[in-house]
């Protein structure tokens, strides 16, 4: 086209052709027939199919050329132009020679072309042919044609059209790919492809837009001419481009008018999809809502066991009500939310519809669930409070009947009132009783289960015995109104007789037993008949029966409030510990330390689930014997040990955390007024309230069969809450190299003054705290005690508890014991090493020094026995008694704790150690009811005294208490051998006996040259002088604990009791019991002599002396191997 061998100027023939003209080209004969053809092709495809279907009229200037160039050109034409060929117009050679060959050969040669041409000589006979308007200048024409704008026009409108159909191709491509675009399933890849689209969408509009603006640019540069000069006139080729652009231009507009339409159309499914993504998941999330709601209304149960239980869970239901009507509403509005995606056309309409019929569904049921349960618990409340109304009614009826003192009602007033206050009461009866049980379990069957069936049953026969008990009452006060109506003769008492009901020994026992002295007084006083005092009795035993009851329901209802609050705090706290949807709100610091801050929280909720509260309500209508079932289980109880161990780490941690989301929102959904901490507390709580509870059910359980089984766990359950104080105070030590475990059991512990004595060859060193005690904790185990020092430590709750540095040990087998350090009844020695040790320690108070010389003394016991059985056994086969153990005997009086059954003690007589302490050592308990008492009273002969595993004279273990003749503790008497402990010879590298100079050597004095020593104490040795006394005169037993002796008996002093009683046991019937002091007279007074074991250096065998001037014994036993 540069070229410019063949143009397309825009102008038409007279029939419309258009014209074609191939200008001077002299090279034309040489340009490839390729480009010719290509050219030509190009130029016949511009016009109009219309235009091209009339013909081309093909004009040839070849005016200055010559007839071979006319001829070749011609011939190629004919052969390469692709068009219709309407009329060849030929401007041939204008030199007179090649005008004169080209008319002659074209004659010749005309049939060689195949088309129609005309040979001209000048444009004038071109303008014959064509008009001169649609011609160019050069051929005298009048249209203006610059060939470098023509190509530049062609050029922008045939990009501009390639663009419009790269467009469009495009738009078509992208409309295939949406409509092919499979939706997603899930919300999330439904926003991605959204957005992905919506990115390609305007991907898409931007190149729309771009080829609009190129379009419009091109119409505007085709325009260009009309606006510069309004007269011009455009040609047919230029017309036709004016026309192709707007046609490309309308094609733009409808694509993009129609791609609109298709997104508006594919954007609302997308986001249809979104919404039904979205109603979806808020389906689902509701409906497992709504499943879990409704699965938790369903274990709801409708029945209760007791008021408070029912009112607990309708509490509780309540709550869940709330909840549930908040959760009823997110569904409800969620199935509104779908019908509004159904009314605006929702392509998943069927999908959306279902969805929303089944929420409204489960709603419904949801509803109609709660409003049943609701129903049903009012049910069973009502049946409850009728229930609890009646058992109350018989209750405070059976106060009633409990409360009428007999005595009143002897005169006929008192009987009337007693009658009409009956009747009074009976007249409420319709107002608080169940009359027809039928009617009552009709009337509540939907909520009966065997559970209320029993209680009802229960409450129906207490009523059929109270109403009994009414009418036998008012039986007996009828015949009393009517005996006190026949007139009595008034008789006046002999005052010289007496009822052996209200002698002295009588009233001393009444005096001893004060507690039950209403009782015994209401129960023995003297009546006018036999009848009489029976009904009396009967009704004693009923009202202490009633109180029992009292107490037993008391234990049973608290132990199941207990167990539901355990629940409550497992359920509610530790089980969402483990909820994902609450870890968010659990701090960091709580994390993993749930068995921290529960402790064995769960293992007690299930013992006292599966087995204590079974085995409490087992013993309901026997409260008496409960004790057992607490006997049973004492081992099962000391899991509230480690319960208190953990209770400082436990209390740390929630100080730590009190205050978090997390709490806070467990809290709201218990509705608890009180924080996690009070419920934290309950356990420590509840093992304490046992004891209340026993002590209250010993009270009213007197002269039972289990009277024996409350006391013994009485003593267990305080034995659990010490060990549980003493393990909460070992666990404050530190400092401790070893393990605490390996010293055995912790048996005491308590805050002492301490001074210290070291003996350096035979002068004595005193530390400089002497003078200044040092305070010191013991801590006494089962094989050593330990000295710590006491540290208060700041803080708050477990925190300012105290701990204990750890500062000395000694090991118990290798500890004596000074029971009286210089005189001070509140100081006792301890020491090792034959004395080379020596603390003196001080007790707070006099009890206390003397519960902590028992104890020690016990372990000292234990540990001689243990080693004794083990001597024995060794060397029973190669030892002979001695002609000289008649000789002396040594008195160990053996003590045991009042606890322990007959059987038991039966048992041990014959493992009880054959020595016996000096006679001297007995003491008489403070109080009857002490279980251990000391062996070194205010009534003792002997000031000073010491006791260690290191000597074996003066031995005590506790054998029985001053509670009943059962329990009194008894001696043996046994003949000591020459070879103590079964051994035939002792020489000094096996047994160290210290003798009375090495003991006075030892601490510098004897009791009779100690200044300390008081004659006060030498008054109680004469007032208790143990011995044998006779009988002086006749005394028959008035009590079941006293002892019927005659004039004449000789009996043994035991032990001196109250108010001028001695207990003694007669040595002509062996019976032990209780006698006045004022009745006996003394005859044999045993010495205040002691023994001990002394041994010189060279002997081969232990001799048994008695040294009568000495009070102070000890004995060493540290070097005794066997």
């Amino acid at each position: 086209l540069q070229k410019q061998f063949a143009i397309l100027p825009g102008g038409r023939g007279m029939n419309g052709s258009p014209i074609m003209v191939l200008p001077e080209f002299p090279a034309f004969g040489e340009v490839e027939e390729e480009e010719v053809q290509n050219v030509l092709r190009y130029l016949t495809s511009i016009p109009s199919a219309a235009a091209s279907g009339v013909g081309f009229i093909l004009i040839v200037d070849r005016r200055l050329d010559r007839w071979a160039a006319v001829r070749a050109t011609l011939l190629r034409i004919a052969g390469l132009f692709p068009g219709n060929l309407h009329l060849v117009l030929v401007l041939r050679p204008t030199t007179l020679f090649q005008r004169t060959l080209s008319d002659f050969l074209f004659k010749f040669n005309k049939d060689e072309f195949k088309m129609k041409v005309v040979m001209l000589s000048s444009v004038t006979e071109l303008h014959a042919y064509i008009d001169p308007g649609q011609l160019t200048t050069d051929l005298g024409g009048t249209q203006e044609y610059h060939h470098e704008s023509w190509i530049s026009h062609r050029t922008a409108i045939e990009a501009f059209a390639l663009m419009v159909k790269t467009t469009a191709q495009t738009l078509q491509a992208f409309g295939t790919e949406l409509a092919e675009t499979e939706l997603p399933n899930d919300a999330e890849a439904t926003i991605n492809l959204l957005h992905a689209h919506a990115q390609k969408k305007d991907k898409m509009k931007e190149d729309l837009q771009v080829a609009l603006s190129q379009g419009k640019q091109l119409l505007a540069y085709i325009n260009e001419p009309l606006e510069t000069d309004p007269e011009y006139s455009m040609t047919q080729d230029e017309m036709e481009n004016l026309a192709t652009v707007q046609r490309l231009l309308g094609q733009l507009d409808e694509t993009e008018a129609a791609f609109d339409d298709f997104w508006e159309r594919h954007s609302t499914k997308l986001e249809q999809c979104l919404q039904l993504r979205h109603f979806e998941t808020h389906f689902r999330e509701v409906r497992g809502q709504l499943d879990t709601t409704l699965e938790r209304l369903s274990g709801f149960s409708e029945v209760s066991i007791s008021p408070a239980h029912a009112e607990h869970i309708l509490r509780e239901l309540s709550s869940h009500e709330d909840k549930a009507c908040d959760l009823l509403d997110l569904a409800l509005s969620l199935a509104n939310e779908g019908d509004r995606l159904i009314e605006n056309s929702h392509y998943a309409e069927d999908s959306i519809r279902p969805k929303c019929s089944e929420l409204r569904g489960v709603c419904e049921e949801i509803s109609s669930t709660l409003r049943s349960k609701k129903s049903l618990l009012l049910r069973a409340m009502e049946l409850h409070h009728a229930l609890e109304k009646a058992f109350q009614w018989c209750e405070d009826g059976i106060f009633l009947l409990a409360n009428q003192p007999v005595d009143r009602c002897q005169s006929q007033d008192g009987a009337e009132a007693a009658l009409q206050e009956l009747e009074r009461y009976l007249d409420t009866a319709s107002l608080h009783t169940l009359t027809d049980r039928s009617a009552i379990c009709c009337q509540f069957e939907a909520v009966l289960n065997p559970q209320l069936r029993d209680q009802i049953d229960k409450v129906f026969q207490k009523q059929s015995s109270v109403q009994e008990m009414f009418e036998k009452r008012r039986v007996s006060l009828k015949k009393l109104a009517a005996k006190q109506t026949r007139p009595v003769q008034p008789v006046a008492p002999r005052p010289e007789v007496k009822s052996p009901l209200s002698s002295p020994s009588q009233e001393r026992k009444e005096r001893r037993h004060s507690a039950d002295s209403a009782l015994c007084k209401k129960v023995e006083s003297p009546l006018q008949n036999g009848n009489t005092r029976h009904a009396s009795l009967s009704e004693e035993e009923e009202n202490l029966a009633v109180l029992r009851r009292h107490v037993m329901n008391e234990l049973l209802e608290t132990e199941r409030a207990y167990v539901e609050e355990l629940l409550c705090v497992l359920e509610g706290y530790a089980a969402e510990m483990d909820n994902p949807a609450m870890a968010p709100l659990i701090p960091t610091t709580l994390l993993s330390k749930k068995d921290v801050l529960f402790g064995n929280m769960p293992e007690i909720y299930q013992f006292h689930k599966r087995t204590f509260l079974k085995d409490l309500e087992a013993y309901t209508d026997c409260p008496e014997l409960v004790g057992r079932c607490f006997l049973e289980r004492m081992k099962d109880l000391q899991i509230y040990e480690a319960y208190c161990q953990n209770k400082p780490r436990s209390e740390s941690l929630w100080r730590q955390c009190s205050d978090c989301a997390f709490f806070q929102e467990c809290q709201k959904k218990l509705e608890h007024k009180l924080g996690l901490d009070s419920y934290l507390l309950k356990p420590v709580q509840r093992i304490t309230k046992y004891q209340l509870l026993l002590k209250e059910l010993l009270k009213y359980s007197k002269g039972c069969d289990g009277c024996e089984d409350l006391q013994e766990a009485l003593a267990s359950i305080l034995g659990i809450l010490k060990a549980v104080n003493d393990s909460m105070h070992l666990i404050a030590i530190t400092g401790y190299e070893g393990n605490l475990s390996d010293l055995g059991r912790l048996l005491m512990q308590g805050s002492f003054s301490v001074w210290t004595e070291h003996k350096k060859g035979h002068a004595k060193v005193k530390d400089l705290a002497r003078f200044k005690p040092m305070q010191r904790h013991l801590f006494l185990h089962q094989k050593a005690l330990l000295f710590c020092k006491r540290r208060e430590e700041n803080g708050e709750g477990y925190e300012k508890a105290p701990s204990y540095s750890f500062k000395h040990s000694l090991s118990m087998s290798a500890v004596g014991i000074t029971e009286n350090a210089k005189g001070d009844n509140k100081k006792f020695e301890i020491w090792c090493n034959s004395r080379e040790e020596v603390f003196i320690v001080q007790a707070p108070t006099p009890e206390i020094k003397t519960l902590w010389v028992n104890e020690i003394r016990k372990v000292l016991t234990q540990q001689l026995k243990a080693c004794r059985d083990a001597s024995q056994q060794k060397s029973s086969d190669s030892v002979s008694p001695s002609p000289t153990s008649n000789n002396t005997s040594i008195s160990l009086s053996p003590f045991r704790s009042s606890n322990q059954k007959n059987q038991k003690k039966q048992e041990e007589k014959k493992t009880e150690p054959s020595l016996v302490s000096d006679s001297t050592s007995c003491s008489s308990p403070k109080h009857k009811d002490e279980a251990v008492t000391s062996p070194t009273t205010d009534r003792s002969s002997v000031a000073k005294k010491r006791f260690t595993l290191q000597g074996f004279s003066n031995l005590k273990s506790p054998k029985g208490s001053a509670l009943s003749p059962e329990h009194n503790s008894k001696r043996h008497l046994v003949k000591s051998d020459p070879t103590p402990f079964g051994f035939k010879g002792w020489n000094k590298a096996s047994l160290s006996v210290d003798s009375v100079d090495a003991s006075e050597e030892n601490d510098g004095y004897s009791s009779g040259e100690d200044p300390m020593n008081s004659d006060t104490e030498d008054e109680v040795v004469r007032k208790l002088a143990p011995g044998k006394y006779t009988v002086v005169a006749d005394c028959e037993k008035a009590g079941p604990q006293e002892l019927s002796v005659k004039s004449g008996d000789v009996v043994q002093l035991i032990r001196e009791g109250e108010e001028g009683q001695w207990f003694v046991k007669n040595l002509r019937s062996s019976k032990e019991g209780w006698v006045a002091a004022a009745n006996l007279l003394s005859i044999i007074s045993e010495s205040k002599s002691s023994q001990s074991l002394s041994s010189s250096d060279g002997s081969v065998s232990g001799n048994l002396s008695t040294s009568s001037s000495c009070s102070e014994t000890y004995t060493s036993f540290s070097d005794i191997k066997p």
